[in-house]
Protein backbone atom coordinates (compact mmCIF):
# COMPACT_ATOMS: atom_id res chain seq x y z
CA UNK A 1 0.00 0.00 0.00
CA UNK A 2 1.21 3.39 -0.84
CA UNK A 3 2.36 5.84 2.34
CA UNK A 4 3.53 8.79 2.84
CA UNK A 5 3.22 12.40 1.34
CA UNK A 6 3.31 14.22 -2.30
CA UNK A 7 3.45 17.97 -3.11
CA UNK A 8 1.12 18.78 -5.52
CA UNK A 9 1.52 22.59 -7.38
CA UNK A 10 -2.48 22.92 -7.81
CA UNK A 11 -3.24 24.24 -10.67
CA UNK A 12 -6.11 26.96 -10.62
CA UNK A 13 -9.71 25.87 -11.35
CA UNK A 14 -9.32 22.84 -9.19
CA UNK A 15 -10.33 22.52 -5.33
CA UNK A 16 -7.93 21.22 -2.99
CA UNK A 17 -10.98 18.40 -2.36
CA UNK A 18 -10.58 17.87 -6.53
CA UNK A 19 -6.88 17.09 -6.05
CA UNK A 20 -7.75 14.54 -3.56
CA UNK A 21 -10.21 12.93 -5.39
CA UNK A 22 -8.00 12.78 -8.29
CA UNK A 23 -5.38 11.10 -6.62
CA UNK A 24 -7.57 8.63 -4.89
CA UNK A 25 -7.78 7.13 -8.71
CA UNK A 26 -4.20 7.80 -9.39
CA UNK A 27 -2.81 5.52 -6.07
CA UNK A 28 -5.49 3.49 -6.00
CA UNK A 29 -5.79 4.40 -2.03
CA UNK A 30 -8.89 5.77 -0.42
CA UNK A 31 -6.79 7.56 2.57
CA UNK A 32 -6.35 10.77 0.94
CA UNK A 33 -6.17 13.80 2.43
CA UNK A 34 -4.72 17.45 2.58
CA UNK A 35 -3.64 19.96 4.73
CA UNK A 36 -4.43 23.39 3.81
CA UNK A 37 -7.58 24.44 1.84
CA UNK A 38 -6.57 26.39 -1.25
CA UNK A 39 -9.21 27.87 -2.88
CA UNK A 40 -9.65 27.07 -6.84
CA UNK A 41 -8.46 30.50 -8.19
CA UNK A 42 -5.38 29.92 -6.35
CA UNK A 43 -2.24 28.21 -7.01
CA UNK A 44 1.29 26.52 -4.76
CA UNK A 45 2.19 24.43 -2.36
CA UNK A 46 -0.56 21.47 -1.59
CA UNK A 47 0.94 19.16 0.54
CA UNK A 48 -1.61 15.36 0.14
CA UNK A 49 -1.38 12.91 2.33
CA UNK A 50 -1.41 9.12 1.49
CA UNK A 51 -2.47 6.38 3.18
CA UNK A 52 -0.99 5.64 6.87
CA UNK A 53 -0.03 9.24 6.12
CA UNK A 54 -3.19 10.89 6.59
CA UNK A 55 -2.66 10.68 10.40
CA UNK A 56 -0.28 13.50 10.15
CA UNK A 57 -2.75 15.88 8.49
CA UNK A 58 -4.20 17.43 11.76
CA UNK A 59 -0.39 18.27 13.26
CA UNK A 60 0.20 19.55 9.28
CA UNK A 61 -2.49 21.71 8.87
CA UNK A 62 -2.33 23.68 11.84
CA UNK A 63 1.25 24.76 10.22
CA UNK A 64 2.28 28.64 9.14
CA UNK A 65 1.95 29.05 5.74
CA UNK A 66 3.40 31.42 2.97
CA UNK A 67 2.11 33.16 0.20
CA UNK A 68 2.13 35.54 -3.04
CA UNK A 69 -0.66 37.73 -3.32
CA UNK A 70 -1.89 40.29 -5.80
CA UNK A 71 -3.93 42.97 -4.09
CA UNK A 72 -5.79 45.43 -6.73
CA UNK A 73 -6.57 48.64 -5.29
CA UNK A 74 -9.64 50.52 -5.93
CA UNK A 75 -12.29 47.88 -6.40
CA UNK A 76 -14.36 45.77 -3.74
CA UNK A 77 -16.27 43.05 -4.67
CA UNK A 78 -18.97 40.58 -2.81
CA UNK A 79 -16.21 37.55 -2.48
CA UNK A 80 -12.82 39.71 -1.59
CA UNK A 81 -11.50 38.62 -4.88
CA UNK A 82 -11.75 39.49 -8.49
CA UNK A 83 -14.21 35.88 -9.19
CA UNK A 84 -16.88 37.93 -7.30
CA UNK A 85 -19.32 40.61 -8.35
CA UNK A 86 -17.60 44.04 -8.45
CA UNK A 87 -19.60 46.16 -5.83
CA UNK A 88 -17.79 49.55 -5.70
CA UNK A 89 -14.72 50.69 -7.91
CA UNK A 90 -12.54 54.08 -6.41
CA UNK A 91 -9.87 56.05 -6.85
CA UNK A 92 -6.42 55.33 -5.88
CA UNK A 93 -4.22 57.79 -5.05
CA UNK A 94 -2.16 56.23 -2.63
CA UNK A 95 1.95 55.82 -2.95
CA UNK A 96 4.30 53.50 -1.64
CA UNK A 97 4.88 55.16 1.28
CA UNK A 98 0.99 55.15 2.47
CA UNK A 99 1.26 51.41 1.86
CA UNK A 100 4.07 50.68 3.42
CA UNK A 101 2.46 52.33 6.52
CA UNK A 102 -1.25 50.94 6.11
CA UNK A 103 0.67 47.29 6.36
CA UNK A 104 2.39 47.78 10.00
CA UNK A 105 -1.30 47.56 11.30
CA UNK A 106 -1.70 44.12 9.96
CA UNK A 107 1.45 42.90 10.81
CA UNK A 108 1.54 40.34 14.20
CA UNK A 109 -1.51 39.20 16.21
CA UNK A 110 -5.27 40.85 14.80
CA UNK A 111 -8.65 40.02 14.54
CA UNK A 112 -10.22 39.08 11.10
CA UNK A 113 -13.92 38.70 10.50
CA UNK A 114 -14.27 35.77 8.52
CA UNK A 115 -16.08 36.53 4.21
CA UNK A 116 -19.26 35.57 3.72
CA UNK A 117 -18.10 33.79 1.11
CA UNK A 118 -16.41 31.01 3.21
CA UNK A 119 -16.98 27.39 4.24
CA UNK A 120 -17.06 28.41 7.77
CA UNK A 121 -20.57 27.19 9.38
CA UNK A 122 -23.47 28.83 10.61
CA UNK A 123 -26.35 26.77 12.33
CA UNK A 124 -25.72 23.79 10.18
CA UNK A 125 -25.55 25.95 7.04
CA UNK A 126 -22.27 27.00 5.17
CA UNK A 127 -21.70 30.63 4.74
CA UNK A 128 -21.46 30.59 1.31
CA UNK A 129 -24.23 29.06 1.03
CA UNK A 130 -26.32 31.78 2.18
CA UNK A 131 -24.36 34.30 0.70
CA UNK A 132 -25.39 33.10 -2.32
CA UNK A 133 -28.88 33.27 -1.39
CA UNK A 134 -28.19 37.07 -0.69
CA UNK A 135 -28.21 36.36 3.28
CA UNK A 136 -25.49 37.99 5.31
CA UNK A 137 -25.40 37.00 8.92
CA UNK A 138 -23.07 38.53 11.77
CA UNK A 139 -19.60 37.33 12.18
CA UNK A 140 -17.68 37.35 14.89
CA UNK A 141 -13.88 38.21 14.57
CA UNK A 142 -11.41 35.35 14.40
CA UNK A 143 -7.75 36.06 16.22
CA UNK A 144 -4.92 35.32 13.21
CA UNK A 145 -1.04 35.93 13.48
CA UNK A 146 0.45 37.62 10.19
CA UNK A 147 3.96 37.16 11.05
CA UNK A 148 5.94 38.55 8.12
CA UNK A 149 3.86 41.23 5.58
CA UNK A 150 5.71 42.83 3.14
CA UNK A 151 5.18 44.19 -0.66
CA UNK A 152 6.84 42.19 -3.55
CA UNK A 153 8.49 43.48 -6.42
CA UNK A 154 7.09 43.52 -9.51
CA UNK A 155 9.66 40.86 -11.15
CA UNK A 156 9.49 38.35 -8.18
CA UNK A 157 5.85 38.43 -8.04
CA UNK A 158 6.32 37.47 -12.24
CA UNK A 159 8.54 34.52 -11.24
CA UNK A 160 5.66 33.21 -9.30
CA UNK A 161 3.26 33.42 -12.52
CA UNK A 162 1.33 36.48 -10.97
CA UNK A 163 0.70 38.81 -13.22
CA UNK A 164 -0.03 42.85 -13.43
CA UNK A 165 -2.83 44.40 -14.20
CA UNK A 166 -4.52 48.14 -13.30
CA UNK A 167 -4.27 48.89 -9.44
CA UNK A 168 -2.43 45.60 -8.51
CA UNK A 169 0.37 45.83 -6.04
CA UNK A 170 1.73 42.20 -4.56
CA UNK A 171 2.20 41.37 -1.21
CA UNK A 172 4.32 38.16 0.42
CA UNK A 173 2.72 36.86 3.39
CA UNK A 174 4.00 34.29 6.04
CA UNK A 175 0.68 33.70 8.58
CA UNK A 176 -1.24 31.35 10.87
CA UNK A 177 -3.50 28.72 10.04
CA UNK A 178 -7.30 30.07 9.35
CA UNK A 179 -6.02 33.20 7.79
CA UNK A 180 -8.07 34.44 4.93
CA UNK A 181 -5.68 36.21 2.73
CA UNK A 182 -8.80 37.51 0.44
CA UNK A 183 -10.07 39.28 3.38
CA UNK A 184 -6.49 40.30 4.27
CA UNK A 185 -6.71 42.17 1.06
CA UNK A 186 -9.64 43.80 1.73
CA UNK A 187 -9.09 44.94 4.70
CA UNK A 188 -6.11 46.59 3.52
CA UNK A 189 -7.97 48.43 0.90
CA UNK A 190 -10.79 49.57 3.27
CA UNK A 191 -7.37 51.05 5.70
CA UNK A 192 -6.18 52.78 2.76
CA UNK A 193 -9.77 54.30 1.71
CA UNK A 194 -9.63 53.11 -1.95
CA UNK A 195 -10.69 49.86 -1.46
CA UNK A 196 -9.29 46.53 -2.46
CA UNK A 197 -9.29 42.67 -2.84
CA UNK A 198 -7.21 39.64 -3.73
CA UNK A 199 -6.48 39.36 -7.65
CA UNK A 200 -4.04 36.24 -7.26
CA UNK A 201 -2.91 33.78 -4.77
CA UNK A 202 -0.16 31.43 -5.14
CA UNK A 203 1.02 29.03 -1.87
CA UNK A 204 4.71 28.64 -1.73
CA UNK A 205 5.58 27.39 1.43
CA UNK A 206 3.47 25.21 3.42
CA UNK A 207 4.31 22.34 6.45
CA UNK A 208 7.39 22.68 6.02
CA UNK A 209 7.49 22.31 2.21
CA UNK A 210 8.39 25.02 -0.32
CA UNK A 211 7.40 25.25 -4.08
CA UNK A 212 10.66 23.86 -5.40
CA UNK A 213 9.42 20.20 -3.63
CA UNK A 214 6.14 20.01 -5.59
CA UNK A 215 5.26 18.37 -8.37
CA UNK A 216 2.83 19.08 -11.14
CA UNK A 217 -0.68 17.46 -11.12
CA UNK A 218 -0.04 15.93 -14.71
CA UNK A 219 3.06 14.62 -13.63
CA UNK A 220 1.63 12.94 -11.08
CA UNK A 221 -1.03 11.67 -13.06
CA UNK A 222 1.15 10.28 -16.01
CA UNK A 223 3.77 8.97 -13.66
CA UNK A 224 4.33 5.13 -14.36
CA UNK A 225 5.33 4.77 -10.57
CA UNK A 226 3.57 7.76 -9.07
CA UNK A 227 4.36 6.19 -5.62
CA UNK A 228 7.83 6.94 -6.32
CA UNK A 229 7.07 10.47 -5.80
CA UNK A 230 6.30 9.86 -2.36
CA UNK A 231 8.17 11.26 0.92
CA UNK A 232 8.17 9.70 3.71
CA UNK A 233 5.50 10.78 6.25
CA UNK A 234 8.55 11.95 8.81
CA UNK A 235 9.81 14.62 6.89
CA UNK A 236 6.65 16.74 8.15
CA UNK A 237 8.45 16.54 11.67
CA UNK A 238 11.77 17.62 10.93
CA UNK A 239 11.68 20.85 13.51
CA UNK A 240 11.40 17.73 16.12
CA UNK A 241 14.83 15.76 17.08
CA UNK A 242 15.17 12.11 16.39
CA UNK A 243 15.49 9.08 18.80
CA UNK A 244 16.23 6.02 18.39
CA UNK A 245 14.60 3.08 20.53
CA UNK A 246 15.90 -0.53 21.50
CA UNK A 247 14.56 -3.49 20.73
CA UNK A 248 12.28 -3.64 23.92
CA UNK A 249 11.11 0.15 23.50
CA UNK A 250 9.95 -0.23 20.16
CA UNK A 251 7.58 -3.58 21.31
CA UNK A 252 6.42 -1.04 24.13
CA UNK A 253 5.68 1.82 21.66
CA UNK A 254 4.11 -0.54 18.98
CA UNK A 255 1.87 -1.96 22.20
CA UNK A 256 0.28 1.29 23.03
CA UNK A 257 2.67 1.65 25.85
CA UNK A 258 5.34 3.55 26.94
CA UNK A 259 9.16 3.14 26.59
CA UNK A 260 11.78 4.12 29.19
CA UNK A 261 13.85 7.07 28.33
CA UNK A 262 15.74 8.09 31.15
CA UNK A 263 17.66 11.61 30.63
CA UNK A 264 15.56 12.39 27.52
CA UNK A 265 14.52 16.26 27.74
CA UNK A 266 11.08 16.65 27.95
CA UNK A 267 9.32 17.57 24.31
CA UNK A 268 8.34 15.75 20.92
CA UNK A 269 10.61 13.56 19.05
CA UNK A 270 10.58 11.87 16.17
CA UNK A 271 10.51 8.30 17.17
CA UNK A 272 12.33 5.61 15.53
CA UNK A 273 12.82 1.84 15.70
CA UNK A 274 14.76 -1.09 14.12
CA UNK A 275 16.16 -0.66 10.73
CA UNK A 276 15.63 3.31 10.74
CA UNK A 277 12.01 2.82 10.71
CA UNK A 278 9.47 5.90 11.51
CA UNK A 279 7.34 4.55 14.36
CA UNK A 280 5.59 7.61 15.79
CA UNK A 281 5.31 11.05 16.68
CA UNK A 282 6.29 11.10 20.48
CA UNK A 283 6.44 13.01 23.86
CA UNK A 284 9.10 12.86 26.26
CA UNK A 285 8.54 13.22 29.90
CA UNK A 286 9.38 11.93 33.41
CA UNK A 287 11.30 9.26 32.31
CA UNK A 288 8.84 7.76 29.74
CA UNK A 289 8.34 8.03 26.18
CA UNK A 290 4.99 7.80 24.81
CA UNK A 291 3.47 7.28 21.29
CA UNK A 292 1.23 10.87 19.99
CA UNK A 293 0.33 9.31 17.12
CA UNK A 294 1.85 6.22 15.18
CA UNK A 295 2.73 5.78 11.78
CA UNK A 296 3.43 1.63 11.60
CA UNK A 297 1.28 -0.44 9.80
CA UNK A 298 -0.90 -2.21 12.44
Amino acid sequence: MPNGIIIIDKPTGWTSMDICAKLRGVFRERRIGHAGTLDPMATGVLPVFVGRATRAVEFAAVSDKTYVAGLRLGVITNTQDVTGEVLETRPVRTGRAELEAALAAFRGDILQIPPMYSAIKRDGKKLYELARKGVEVERPPRPVTIRALALLPLEEARAEGLSQEAGDVFLRITCSKGTYVRTLCHDIGQALGCGGCMSALRRTWACGFSSAAAHGLEEAVQAADPAALLLPVDTCFQDRPAVALPPEGERRIRNGGAASSPGLPDGEYRVYGGGGAFLALGRAGGGLLTAIKSFFEV
